[in-house]
């Protein structure tokens, strides 16, 4: 709990910041490359969150791989960060930016699940249904595939759902057949 509340005063500080500096696209995609060496090296997460490795070596490997990619205000972000030993939180502050950024720039998050990939006509279509959905016109899209999915899709959007999936559908009518007299035995 005390967590959450660091990492959301941490991103309201830097969003806020970033905003006052006119640097947020920058410092928002800085977030977001440091979300990806999150996700692709998890020995990255591991060091961060070691308690035995000193704060200042910290520090050193954060400056190593972003010292020429990186705005100078990340950087110092970087460093405010390591000095208070709040590195732990870096992970969650990458990706509660990237929420906050969305929400400043009232960008809608949806993420649609299907059993293929889908082509322009119906990524266009889903976003479609996410703007009729949704009071946003920004939509930031994830594609996730399930092949369990048989055909159909689940869209969340928010705390909201759609599923138009054939698995759904099939339950659906698994359910319907249980409580039919006439039908027992399927």
């Amino acid at each position: 709990m005390a967590e959450s509340r660091a990492v959301t005063r941490y991103v309201k500080s830097l969003l806020s910041l970033a905003e006052d500096k006119n640097v947020l696209d920058s410092v928002h995609e800085d977030m977001l490359l440091f979300s990806r060496i999150c996700e692709e090296n998890k020995a990255f997460v591991v060091v961060l969150k070691s308690p035995v490795i000193r704060h200042d070596k910290k520090a050193q490997i954060l400056h190593k791989l972003f010292d020429n990619k990186a705005n100078p205000l990340t950087l110092a972000f970087f460093d405010i960060i390591t000095r208070k030993n709040r590195e732990p939180l870096l992970q969650s502050i990458a990706r509660e930016f990237h929420n906050a950024y969305n929400t400043s720039k009232g960008i809608e998050k949806a993420t649609v699940t299907t059993a293929v990939q889908l082509d322009d006509t119906l990524r266009v279509q889903i976003q479609n249904i996410v703007k009729t959905i949704s009071s946003k016109q920004k939509i930031e899209l994830e594609e996730k595939i399930d092949p369990e999915m048989i055909g159909g899709f689940l869209l969340t959007v928010g705390d909201r759902q759609v599923d138009a999936s054939l698995k759904n559908k099939l339950k659906d009518l698994r359910i319907k057949f249980s409580q039919n007299p006439y039908a027992k035995g399927f």
